[in-house]
């Protein structure tokens, strides 16, 4: 794995390709390349049989150079550094800072590759590639480019045994926030692999990490915790705190979460019987006199008649 450092200051964990790999995307890309120019080739004789030798020399080298070396520069510059063949490998051309190229890498790769791919028989690059350290050719070396692999296989990690059971909750209040991701990243790699170590050499190393934890967290370890399980139960405490703050719902008081429902109705019994109805008066005619409203009487008939009128339906037993 080789590290690169951006502009901005970032390391990116690469992985260059070797020279398996390489080989075989150029020698897809060189059959392809051939094959086009073949066809090319014979398209041209036909077309250019009426001109004489130095015509037909002059287009059969401007279509090696259009073909050959132009045509793969073209198809990097576009691809931004994944030809069919590394496409099909699982490769892509960058800068040495991690970044897309852009012409002139390629351009710089493509001349070159001319002599020391196909005027030599690729054995010059051969050599380049097994030479340095990271696996590049004369090309890749003055173009200041790099090819690496895009399809990494993901390394499976061991399953992180949980802390003792009296050790849970017990950091709640350790504070995790100096602690740096490189340092979270070693612990969890050494808990899902502390079966496979030797016991002195996984003691050794849990202790080393147990005392950067300590260093930044400015919190001692308790007395009695062995180092693996103490970097088990802060791993926990982080991992609980993600979720909190990840899902906020979770954590909420009950009473936000449940609200108290107000006790049903009885389902049988006697129903209230519904209140008589206000007498209702039309407006006063013209003479003063107040006559009652259509449906009413003087005597108690008319609460009757509301009573029977009720929207419930139901009368009461006299």
């Amino acid at each position: 794995m080789s590290e690169l450092v951006t502009g901005e200051a970032v390391a990116l964990e690469l992985q260059p390709a070797r020279l398996p790999s390489r080989a075989l995307a150029t020698l897809l890309d060189l059959t392809v390349a051939v094959v086009v120019y073949v066809g090319v080739s014979v398209a041209l004789v036909l077309g250019t049989a009426s001109l004489d030798d130095a015509a037909q020399v002059a287009v059969s080298i401007a279509a090696f150079l259009l073909v050959l070396v132009g045509g793969p520069i073209a198809v990097e510059t576009l691809s931004h550094g994944r030809s069919l063949g590394k496409a099909a490998c699982g490769l892509r051309v960058v800068r040495d800072d991690g970044g897309p190229i852009r012409f002139r890498h390629a351009l710089v790769r493509g001349a070159i590759g001319v002599v020391e791919i196909l005027l030599t028989g690729g054995v010059v690059a051969c050599i380049a590639s097994l030479v340095s350290a990271r696996g590049r050719r004369v090309g890749d070396v003055f173009a200041g480019t790099l090819v690496v692999r895009e399809r990494v296989p993901v390394a499976r990690t061991g399953f992180v045994a949980p802390p003792p059971p009296w050790l849970a909750g017990r950091f709640s209040g350790l504070d995790l926030s100096a602690v740096p991701e490189g340092l979270w990243l070693a612990i969890r790699q050494y808990l899902g692999r502390m079966h496979q170590l030797d016991p002195q050499v996984g003691w050794t190393m849990a202790q080393r990490l147990a005392g950067d934890l300590v260093a930044h967290t400015g919190a001692p370890a308790p007395e009695g915790v062995p180092p693996a399980a103490y970097l088990a139960a802060v791993v926990q405490e982080r991992q609980a705190r993600e979720v909190r703050r990840a899902s906020p719902a979770l954590t909420a008081p009950s009473s936000t979460l449940y609200a108290p429902v107000p006790p049903a109705a009885p389902a049988h019994g006697p129903l209230p019987s519904a209140p008589a109805a206000a007498p209702t008066f039309a407006p006063p005619a013209a003479g003063g006199s107040v006559a009652p409203s259509p449906g009413s009487s003087g005597d108690g008939s008319s609460e009757q008649s509301a009573g029977r009128r009720s929207g419930t339906g139901f009368v009461p037993p006299a």
